[in-house]
């Protein structure tokens, strides 16, 4: 491998794990911040589409379902389990500590079906694998999620939208991005 192709796989992977770490507190914080509030101690909500809200860090979270899709594609598994725990401490320091508690346990279980539809379709067209693997784990993600912020899954049909235009997004981004710029990728298996 050439220099610069391990620069740019260096360069990749450092601007995916930053990516993913800063989404989830992001997100989190934006729930509490952006948006029109939609009742005291509700979520802060934003249009997503069709007349669609949802809490306003669905973008954020549908987002960061897509780069840990590319942090384990370039850095393994087990960076993005411990960029998901760097998330979520840095949660509890910026967000309401409720919003980061109901956050930890929903991002955690829609990350793992994340993992679970991601990690074999992957192999095979990473671009299907990103957004499939970004709607399921949105799906999990929201109703956990808005359950157990909001004792609620009114918002859901937005979140799963949000979600939704997120994976849309992220798998044309990353189907351009292999075209315009080879990265090394972990050999099968890592």
């Amino acid at each position: 491998m050439s220099a610069k192709s391990d620069f740019r796989h260096r360069t990749a992977t450092t601007a995916a794990l930053i990516a993913y770490t800063v989404t989830i507190p992001a997100a989190n914080w934006m729930i509490d911040h952006v948006g029109d509030p939609t009742f005291p101690g509700g979520p802060h909500v934003i249009p997503v589409g069709f007349g669609y809200q949802a809490p306003s860090g669905v973008l954020l979270i549908g987002a960061a379902l897509v780069a840990r899709d590319v942090v384990q594609r370039l850095a393994g598994k087990w960076a993005a389990v411990a960029a998901i725990a760097v998330g979520v401490a840095l949660s509890y320091v910026l967000a309401n500590p409720a919003i980061a508690t109901a956050s930890a346990i929903a991002f955690a279980i829609g990350e793992l079906v994340d993992l679970a539809v991601y990690t074999p379709l992957q192999r095979r067209h990473l671009t299907a694998a990103v957004i499939a693997s970004g709607v399921v784990g949105g799906i999990f993600d929201t109703f956990l999620f808005l359950w157990i912020a909001f004792g609620s899954v009114e918002f859901w049909q937005g979140q799963v939208l949000g979600k939704t235009w997120m994976a849309l997004l992220g798998g044309i981004g990353i189907w351009l991005a292999r075209r315009a710029v080879p990265v090394r990728l972990l050999p099968e298996g890592a």
